[in-house]
């Protein structure tokens, strides 16, 4: 893809400072192909989305003494005493903290540094989020070995969190700039790996702990340390792959559409990140972005045991409610039940980059109207067919909706980058993840206290969903008003010229690659070739866990 570039700019521009991590390093040379640019992406959200697949770890864990039986502490030995205790087995809702702390840090860190990685760049950025996603686990590795649950918590939870979340918004603002005819379907790209990295974690993980497990060992402490290596390669080398297109790109053959009353949402001016606090339509972002993550996450977690104590017996052919299921007949369902769980994480990750791809046409804000609109009515048809029996309709209403859930997580960067610009809305973005740490707690408080309630109020297992779904649907109602409530921004928010110029030279914009000296590595913009070599690196491993999924999702249909 070839560049247009404002001549006085190239005039302009100062000195090229920093070493080899600077961001003036990694302005791409006239000819560089933008598509070199969503693979590196995809290494380094494939690695961090092991995230979702931590679980996989937590029932050997339970188990890291005992090898065959846990060593249950005793009743005096609470959540403190656990996190020093070495002579008892951890309980699997302990070790659920490190999931926790991953989506609290991820949107923590990502709002704190989201300033700092506009200014030092993708590349640098990218590097930091490797050494601590990687070293994180490497300390939770030794916390293993030492059966000190402080050190996994530090190591994976707060170390590796902050990685997370730097990973997570580093590639935002460089894809919106190298697709501004595309940015939806950029994003999407991206954060679909964010979706499917837990799909080649999670089986890799068990086959290397079932590759390291002995007599006395259950294999989790080497499996970090061979993750750690194999990740850290895989983000160097996504985090060293990043360009950034110089001031005034555009793709060739491309102009900016007309300012009309169809793209209105769309801005040609820029928002300092500090100033988002003060301005509503972020906080209507916020709550657009929250509500609808609420939704979903809230079900997510509560898949399985829904589907199993919905259907009971009928998943395999017996006529029995989930309370009438002997222990070989429990068994039985939760494979069918596994293969449901898989079948959603599909539909999350196509979700992401179908959806966003889609907002490209439909518009960001219509975008997400269907999402509350559709998903409502999805989630209120969930108590009927679940009276009716109807597996059918059940499966496919959840499908859809985790779609959508997937889909607004890819959509939301967009959204933020025709309302603020894209000076700045990665670290926008980081700031908005405040809302996904907000939801991660309201949506499954909604959806497990509600069950328990309805539970104890005596009604039957098959039925204690159904209020929720009500719930969630009250939830997406109040996305939908904040939705349509969003409105072009006032023009006083908007950097003025001198701001905006001050703005990109703090964040070492440069009009032209020959201006950053030796270091661009732009060797391999033109050659087709290094463009199949970087999608395969990706591609194939992300194939292997769709393979592997498919084998999970193929047990449900059976």
């Amino acid at each position: 893809m070839s560049s247009v570039l404002n001549p006085g700019a190239l005039a302009a521009s100062p000195a090229p400072q920093g070493g080899f991590l600077a961001k003036e390093r990694t302005i791409a040379a006239p000819g560089f192909n933008r598509w070199l640019v969503p693979p590196a992406a995809l290494a380094i959200h494939l690695c961090i989305g092991m995230a979702y697949g931590f679980s996989v770890f937590w029932l050997p864990l339970s188990k890291a003494l005992g090898i065959k039986e846990a060593i249950n502490c005793g009743p005096e030995v609470g959540f403190l005493q656990e996190l020093f205790v070495s002579n008892c087995d951890w309980k699997i809702s302990t070790l659920g903290w490190m999931y926790t702390l991953f989506f609290v840090l991820l949107g923590s860190s990502a709002a704190l540094w989201g300033g700092w990685l506009e200014r030092v760049g993708p590349r640098k950025a990218g590097v930091v989020s490797a050494v601590c996603w990687c070293g994180g686990m490497l300390v939770s590795a030794l916390g293993v070995a030492q059966h000190q649950f402080w050190l996994m918590l530090l190591g994976s939870g707060v170390v590796g969190g902050i990685g997370l979340g730097l990973g997570y918004i580093s590639p935002v603002s460089t894809l919106i700039k190298w697709f501004p005819d595309r940015r939806g379907m950029a994003t999407g790209m991206a954060i679909m790996g964010f979706g499917g990295g837990a799909m080649i974690g999670s089986p890799l993980a068990a086959e290397l702990m079932k590759s390291f497990a002995t007599p006395t060992d259950v294999g989790v402490a080497p499996t970090f340390v061979v993750m750690a290596g194999v990740y850290f390669v895989f983000m160097m080398g996504g985090a060293l792959a990043y360009r950034v297109p110089a001031s005034g790109w555009k793709p060739e053959g491309w102009t900016p559409p007309p300012a009309q009353a169809d793209n209105a949402m769309i801005t040609e001016h820029h928002v300092n990140v500090n100033r988002v606090w003060g301005i509503p339509q972020f906080w209507l972002v916020w709550m657009v972005l929250c509500m609808n993550v609420s939704a979903g996450i809230g079900v997510i977690g509560m898949a399985s045991p829904m589907l199993q104590e919905v259907f009971g017996g009928s998943l395999i052919g017996v006529a029995k409610k989930f309370g009438e299921l002997d222990k070989a007949q429990l068994s039985a369902i939760a494979g069918v039940a596994a293969g449901f769980t898989a079948l959603l994480s599909l539909f999350n990750i196509g979700g992401r980059f179908f959806w966003a791809s889609l907002s490209d046409k439909l518009g960001r804000k219509m975008t997400y109207v269907v999402f509350f609109v559709l998903g409502g009515l999805l989630y209120a048809s969930v108590p009927g067919s679940a009276a009716a029996g109807s597996k059918l309709l059940f499966v496919a209403a959840f499908c859809i909706i985790l779609s959508m859930y997937g889909g607004g997580f890819a959509t939301v960067p967009a959204y933020l980058a025709d309302l603020f610009g894209t000076q700045m809305v990665g670290a926008i973005h980081g700031r908005l993840l405040t809302a996904w740490a907000t939801a991660g707690i309201l949506g499954p408080v909604v959806v497990n206290y509600m069950r328990d309630y309805q539970l104890g109020l005596g009604i039957p297992r098959e039925q204690v969903y159904n209020q929720t779904m009500y719930i969630l649907v009250g939830m997406l109602v109040v996305g939908l008003v904040c939705n349509l409530l969003v409105r072009p921004l006032n023009p006083k928010y908007f950097m003025s010229a001198t701001e905006l110029a001050d703005e990109k030279r703090l964040a070492h914009d440069r009009a032209a690659a020959v201006e950053a000296g030796p270091g661009t590595m732009t060797f391999h913009g033109t050659n087709p070739a290094w463009v199949v070599l970087a999608w395969g690196a990706v591609g194939v491993p992300l194939a292997w866990g769709v393979y592997r999924t498919a084998l999970s999702v193929a047990k449900f249909f059976n």
